[in-house]
């Protein structure tokens, strides 16, 4: 897991008004909710190194925003390693925002976990160089920035193998609910593939549907200002007391609960038996002989279904009596899905998965279905292969469906292209085992003995030069004996 999933920030307001005392005592109130929720939870500061930040001309005009309220809360670095070190011992993830270079230095010196780049430095190139080599865990706050200033970020730190993070938030303080754009979380999943998405929320501090819908776009981590109000502190319009935070962490455990999903649906005993108990039974419409063939004629359905009875989704007209039955008496018989059916409910997965990588690939295809050990045994071992062109080049997208394997084998006369489009990947090159992600490439040469596998289902694209129906020499002896047709079947589109 990236230190990025489900993170909590809480960012110190006005830099926790430049008191180390006060600033101990947020850290703490915060680390008493990370502790009461068993929550991952980071605390953010700020860091400018002021003698170089500010211009020395602009130093002590009050006219000019910002100057004067970074003057009042000066820290120098042995108060914030203080801070650092109170963080950690409240048992949360040390963060700051360097605003300049010499605070990148000062990051590295405390050995800070993450990095942040604030939203205003965010097309700071510069800064970003210098932050981009600490080798640290980083995340880029995007908010005033297009999608096109956001493409070059992305670009920028990809190209440069960081391991970053992009926070979607609206620079306003605070924001208005109207201006909030939660649906472009969904959209910097897509255009972003492995990196994590999050939400920098300014809006009010008492607004917990906020957050909860957050979740639900799919940000992984969250962020809020907090601080602590006293008798001469007032906290701004877009932080939290450690009351309000405590009801945000909560609203946020409680939506990632509720918004949980592990590559399949998650369905319950209680859910089946409480819709079991609306469902059509399939009852004997006449007395039936054992050996006798049952066909519709000779049932009818109606609810309750009882315990061992088949159901109306179940039943298949002809299939034998294995006892005898009386008329109105339920019918049990064990249901076994034939080879058809077992292939069109991997074609439905299949297309499934299309879909949700959003493969289109017009009408002019072919499918070829790969089942290596026989129709029965094509779940656990083979592949879905869309034949899309075989000319002197070829192109297929290759289906493997979650936890299915494709045994080891070699080409003599193609080489190949492997690059995934959806999914995880482990391909087996030559004996060595390597786990592909979306975008990864790999080449098989002639000869390369490969095989492939996916723990939650892949699709890859493979261009090769031109495909023969007897290029493909297995090490299992037990597929190699095998006449090519006997371990394929075909379809024309689907």
């Amino acid at each position: 897991m990236s230190i990025f999933d489900d993170l909590i920030i809480f960012e110190m307001a006005n830099s926790h008004q430049g008191n180390v005392e006060h600033g101990i005592k947020i850290i703490k109130a915060m680390g008493k909710i990370a502790k009461k929720y068993n929550a991952k939870c980071a605390v953010k500061l700020q860091y400018r190194d002021l003698d170089t930040f500010i211009h020395p001309q602009f130093v002590n005009k009050k006219d000019v925003p910002h100057v004067e309220r970074f003057l009042s809360t000066r820290l120098n670095s042995k108060q914030f390693n203080i801070l650092v070190e109170t963080i950690r011992d409240e048992g949360m993830i040390a963060m700051s925002t360097p605003f300049d270079e010499k605070s990148v230095d000062l990051c590295l010196s405390q050995n800070l976990d993450i990095i942040k780049v604030a939203s205003c430095s965010a097309l700071d190139w510069p800064l970003l160089e210098k932050i981009s080599k600490t080798q640290k865990p980083i995340i880029i706050s995007t908010g005033g920035l297009s999608i096109k200033d956001i493409d070059k970020i992305y670009s920028f730190f990809n190209h440069r193998k960081c391991e970053f993070a992009l926070m979607h938030c609206v620079a306003i303080y605070p924001a208005p609910e109207n201006l909030l754009q939660l649906d472009i979380l969904r959209k910097m999943q897509k255009r972003y593939p492995n990196v994590v998405i999050g939400y920098s929320g300014h809006e009010a501090p008492t607004n917990t549907i906020i957050p909860s819908m957050a979740i639900a776009e799919g940000a992984k981590i969250m962020e809020r200002h907090v601080g602590l109000p006293t008798d001469t502190i007032k906290l701004n319009a877009y932080s939290m007391s450690p009351e309000q935070a405590d009801a945000w962490v909560k609203t946020i455990i409680s939506a990632r609960e509720i918004c949980t999903f592990n590559k399949d649906r998650n369905v319950t005993p209680s859910e089946i038996n409480s819709l079991h108990s609306l469902m059509r039974g399939v009852y004997a419409q006449r007395d039936i002989k054992e050996g006798e063939v049952i066909s519709e004629k000779d049932v009818f359905f109606a609810m309750p279904v009882q315990d061992g009875q088949i159901t109306s989704g179940e039943f298949k007209s002809g299939q034998k009596a294995s006892h005898e039955y009386k008329a109105f008496s339920p019918i049990k018989e064990t249901i076994e899905k034939d080879e058809i059916q077992l292939l069109r409910e991997s074609l439905h997965e299949a297309k499934g998965m299309l879909n949700e990588a959003g493969l289109i690939f017009g009408e002019e295809f072919t499918v070829e279905i790969s089942h290596h050990y026989g129709i029965p045994n094509f779940r656990t071992t083979g592949c879905i292969i869309v034949n899309i062109m075989n000319r002197e080049y070829c192109k297929k997208l290759i289906i493997v469906l979650p936890n299915q394997n494709h045994p080891i084998h070699y080409h003599l006369k193609k080489e190949e292209t492997f690059q995934v489009l959806y999914g995880d990947l482990e391909l087996t090159l030559n004996d060595v085992k390597t786990t592909m992600h979306i975008g990864e490439v790999a080449t098989v040469k002639r000869g390369d003995r490969h095989g492939f596998s996916s723990k939650n289902g892949a699709i890859f694209e493979e261009i090769s030069t031109t495909h023969y129906r007897d290029d493909s020499f297995y090490e299992d002896e037990t597929i190699a004996k095998q006449d090519p047709m006997q371990r394929k079947s075909f379809l024309e589109g689907w």
